[in-house]
């Protein structure tokens, strides 16, 4: 027993020694960079080049063919007929439903809150236009319209027939839902 805890001792003692032993690894060499001018430019392609909208309550956007930010609706431009819920045979049938991305500004402010949206589904199953009901800071209304903009959905119909309908779409923001790894 006294050789069995004096082996423990020993190796316990060489174990801290060799830990501890102050050896240091080989000497990295860090690469030299290249001069400025060996280093092309990178390529300037804007992800969306549709001009900056900042968004407003009460106010109506249109989703842009190209995916990028809605863009702002003229007051004078009328606005088609919709039905209520009440009023259809049968209610716009939501297939796809994408959920927006939280921006790197509003994690860094940590920014919580929803958007409520009210849009407008078209007989023609696309996102006729957009009114912000209530927003929320740091890029996150535009994110939540970006979303809205991608709905897939079946028409209403009333009388055999595919009708608009308006729909209030709510986003819901968390930074414990939200990725730190997101973009």
């Amino acid at each position: 027993m006294k050789s069995f805890s004096s082996l423990t001792f020993v190796l316990s003692l060489s174990l801290l020694v060799s830990a501890q032993s102050g050896r240091r690894g080989l000497p990295t060499t860090v690469p030299a960079s290249p001069p400025a001018e060996a280093i092309p430019a990178p390529a300037t392609t804007p992800r969306d080049s549709s001009p900056k909208v900042t968004v407003e309550p009460n106010q109506n956007y249109r989703c842009s063919e190209r995916g990028g930010l809605a863009s702002l609706i003229e007051t004078t431009e009328v606005t088609p007929k919709f039905f209520s819920v009440k009023d259809l045979d049968a209610r716009a049938t939501l297939t796809s439903t994408p959920q927006p991305v939280y921006s790197k500004e509003a994690r860094r402010n940590r920014v919580q809150g929803f958007v409520i949206l009210k849009a407008l589904l078209s007989a023609e199953a696309r996102v006729d236009r957009i009114r912000i009901v209530k927003r929320l800071p740091a890029g996150l209304t535009e994110n939540a319209i970006r979303a809205a903009c991608k709905i897939k959905f079946k028409p209403a119909m009333k009388n055999g027939r595919a009708v608009a309908q308006q729909l209030t779409v709510e986003y819901v923001f968390r930074l414990a839902h939200s990725s730190i790894f997101a973009p």
